[in-house]
């Protein structure tokens, strides 16, 4: 288990979405394997994680799966993945996509992707690692939950410093621009 190239850990939704966040997703794989950057995900074939995964093998790009074994039915794990991790929980899951990547992507998605985010984000505040983390805002996506952040910025709650270590951009072009940057 090792990646030769720069590999970017993604995070985004596992569930049904549509259409435009699928796309966002294809374009994200593309332009990680367009920039010679594997993708580290969460193993999964369906919905965004799927579609960021076909994607990148489209464009020629590698891609690492990393799944707890309980959920390699429910997520209908990547198996078509250059190598899927089969881990025994979600713990070592993030674990090891967080050791494995360069970098990070938020996409949009639920209550895991926040709960990953939130995590890897606080994670770089607290000099656990020095990789960036990039969010993909389309469309607004994250306007309420950056709108919360501000005010808990001007309430005290959140520093400016961990709010700078945030990268929000709007496409795909520009999370991978980031990224390849720093």
């Amino acid at each position: 288990m090792s990646v030769d190239e720069p590999a970017i850990c993604v995070y985004c939704a596992s569930g049904p979405v549509d259409e435009q966040y699928l796309q966002l997703a294809a374009d994200v794989g593309t332009a990680l394997a367009d920039a010679g950057l594997a993708l580290v995900s969460g193993g999964g074939k369906i919905s965004m994680m799927g579609s960021i995964a076909r994607a990148t093998r489209a464009a020629g790009g590698r891609t690492i799966g990393v799944i707890p074994e309980h959920l390699m039915a429910k997520e209908v794990a990547d198996l078509d993945a250059d190598e899927l991790i089969v881990t025994d929980t979600m713990r070592e899951r993030k674990r090891l996509m967080e050791e494995l990547s360069d970098g990070f992507i938020t996409l949009p998605g639920g209550i895991g992707t926040l709960e990953e985010f939130f995590e890897t984000w606080t994670g770089g505040y607290l000099g656990e690692h020095d990789k960036p983390v990039v969010m993909v805002n389309l469309g607004g996506f994250y306007d309420p939950m950056l709108a919360w952040l501000n005010d808990l910025q001007t309430r005290g709650f959140v520093s400016s410093h961990a709010l700078d270590r945030l990268i929000v951009v709007e496409t795909a072009a520009d999370a991978v621009t980031e990224l390849t940057r720093r």
